[in-house]
């Protein structure tokens, strides 16, 4: 291949011809289908090689654990979105979506540059510099990133079991030993204990598992994507949303100005 050919623009990910699809220069129907699960294929896609088994572990366990928590904004949006257009089922998935940001289940490539921070300095130099970090976030009074729940007010139950998935699955701990630093410091600076929540968990996981960051939010809106989905068929079963609707109007009626 010529210089020229390798500098030109092009797409690495897949392509197709009048009998064959392929990806990642696999076949897609002769090597893939039928041979990698949803989750393994996501990754190959995504990194461009097989995974590996803790990756394929702790991206499963991430996808199960971010799908679903119940009535959240981006499930009443999605409802909310079926009622005023029923004929536009990705409508309503992609405004449910929309509501996937800071404030709900996306901040764990935010806490993920904190902890890749923390990992790239020296052992002797983590414990000071999540201290630092913490001090920077509450001087500036900025919420820490994957900490603090309205609900998991005492502890979010699904942080220890990616924990545990991830160090049965083979992880060296460097990422689950910043978080626990990350927690320590808040509990020094606050004088008292914040609960780290999912986004947290999924940062360490998945950076446990050697997911880039950049990534992070990728795997979190493709989980969120399936649990919308669930959301909107029954929706349309056993309807809800006029009841939201009504429920909002109740609760934030017209007041003239005086």
């Amino acid at each position: 291949m010529s210089q020229a050919d390798r500098s030109a623009k092009h797409t690495e990910i897949a392509g197709a011809t009048a009998d064959r699809i392929e990806v990642r220069g696999r076949d897609l129907v002769g090597d893939l289908v039928g041979r990698l699960s949803f989750t393994e294929m996501f990754l190959f896609h995504l990194l461009g090689r097989r995974a590996t088994p803790l990756q394929v572990a702790v991206t499963d366990a991430v996808l199960v654990s971010i799908m679903e928590h119940g009535l959240v904004p981006s499930a009443i949006a999605a409802r909310l979105t079926l009622l005023g257009a029923p004929e536009s089922f990705q409508g309503a998935v992609a405004a449910g979506l929309l509501g996937v940001g800071d404030h709900f289940a996306g901040t764990a490539s935010r806490c993920a540059e904190l902890l890749d921070r923390i990992v790239a300095v020296p052992p002797s130099e983590r414990k000071a510099l999540a201290l630092t970090l913490v001090q920077s976030f509450r001087r500036d009074r900025k919420a820490l990133p994957g900490f603090g729940h309205p609900t998991h007010r005492s502890g979010d139950p699904r942080v220890p079991r990616l924990i545990e998935i991830a160090r049965a699955n083979g992880a060296q701990g460097h990422y689950i030993e910043a978080l626990s630093l990350l927690e320590s410091a808040i509990a020094e600076v606050l004088g008292r204990t914040l609960p780290t929540n999912v986004s947290a968990a999924i940062a360490m996981a998945l950076r446990e598992a050697e997911i880039p960051t950049e990534a992070m939010r990728g795997v979190v809106l493709t989980a969120r994507c399936a649990g919308l989905a669930g959301h909107l068929l029954e929706e349309m079963r056993d309807p809800s949303a006029e009841e939201m609707w009504q429920a909002v109007e109740r609760a934030v009626p017209y007041k003239p100005q005086t």
